[in-house]
């Protein structure tokens, strides 16, 4: 059972909060525009990259790195019961939104990663993302943390 009070936890679910926010946003919007000139991506981003237009890395930017962490930092501070999420959870041992908060730390380092492959350029604010996302994983990890999510 998760303990009741957040600790340095809070810091995590922060963590995810902004991550899932600004995902979102920019996911609705290479929806809503998939050529990326609403938010100033030349479509030559795409050059080497199995897309056609944004509109499947909008898709994947809204779930996986928009939404995901949303519903990860509400369970980082609100128990959430998933049967689903627990037969995902690699590590029965500690609350799945625990586990997810790894998975979705590493989502977020591959992202970056195809993203600089693809664009075969890197720009600063895939060097902060990365970070975001070894950020994540050293927030979960810190001991106080993985007790705090122990079953």
């Amino acid at each position: 059972m998760v303990k009741p009070t957040l600790g340095r936890s809070w810091l995590l679910a922060m963590i995810h909060g902004i991550l899932g926010v600004g995902a979102l946003a920019g996911g609705i919007m290479l929806i809503i525009d998939p050529t990326g000139n609403a938010i100033g991506l030349p479509s030559s981003l795409l050059e080497h990259s199995p897309f056609a237009n944004f509109l499947i890395p909008g898709i994947l930017l809204m779930l996986v790195l928009g939404v995901m962490p949303l519903i990860i930092g509400i369970s980082l501070v609100r128990y959430i019961r998933s049967a689903l999420c627990e037969k995902l959870n690699l590590f029965p041992d500690r609350y799945w939104g625990w586990t997810f908060s790894l998975y979705i730390g590493f989502a977020l380092l591959i992202w970056i990663m195809a993203q600089v492959y693809w664009i075969q350029a890197a720009s600063l604010i895939h060097l902060i993302y990365f970070a975001w996302g070894i950020g994540i994983q050293i927030v979960t990890l810190w001991p106080g943390v993985q007790r705090r999510y122990s079953h």
